[in-house]
């Protein structure tokens, strides 16, 4: 921004207590008045670049969500609904879970073993 008054006449302003004289005078009011301007001006471009940003990403949250048919389709596809994949799910449970509580039952490290479905065979603790 560009200053009406030098450092120092501002000095010889107040020493004479004339700061009314300097905001009254009309090259400064016009420099205030332009300041406020850009100010504005600057503040209504920023509203305009958010408000397009805000505008090309609503755009593009429309584009990308899927269909209602779309919606409705992709449960099918989902690998749970698979009768094979659910039967091979439960037996991977039900081994996992009887891994389980041999280890509990047992003093022997059953991480340490080769082949965790079988008994014994690996280092003990």
């Amino acid at each position: 921004m560009v200053s009406c008054v030098r450092r120092s006449s501002l000095r010889r302003l107040k020493r004479r207590g004339g700061l009314a004289r300097l905001l009254e005078a009309p090259e400064c009011v016009s420099l205030v008045a332009r300041s406020a301007m850009e100010t504005l001006r600057k503040a209504l471009i920023a509203g305009a670049v958010l408000g397009v940003g805000a505008g090309v990403g609503t755009g593009l949250f429309v584009l990308v969500t899927p269909g209602e048919r779309q919606k409705q389709a992709t449960p099918k596809k989902m690998p749970e609904q698979d009768p094979q994949r659910r039967n091979e799910v439960a037996r991977t449970k039900e081994l996992l879970l009887a891994t389980l509580q041999e280890a509990a039952a047992t003093q022997e490290n059953v991480a340490w073993r080769k082949n965790w479905m079988s008994g014994g065979g690996g280092k003990s603790a």
